[in-house]
């Protein structure tokens, strides 16, 4: 399965010509793209699918959806597939 997850944007860089970012996603954080949302600044809350930011979301559907990621056991997964390592996910 995939997920799109939703988290913070902590800080904004660029690396190697390509805008990036430190997501936060409920106390992990990870490294994402952001090239595909030009928008997103620092304190906003974006979706992430397999390392890229692609939509900008509010922050009260963005902690409902990790709540229920964690209520239903797939925020590990959905974590996992953020950095393209779906077999860290596998029962």
């Amino acid at each position: 399965m995939c997920l799109a997850v939703p988290g913070q944007v902590e800080s904004i860089h660029e690396e190697r010509g390509t805008r990036m970012g430190r997501v936060n996603f409920g106390g992990v954080v990870k490294e994402v793209c952001l090239a595909y949302v030009p928008e997103i600044a620092v304190g906003d809350y974006t979706i992430v699918h397999v390392g890229f930011a692609i939509s900008r979301i509010d922050e009260a559907s963005a902690l409902a959806t990790l709540r229920t990621f964690e209520e239903l056991g797939l925020l590990d997964e959905g974590l996992a597939e953020l950095s393209g390592d779906e077999s860290a996910a596998a029962p």
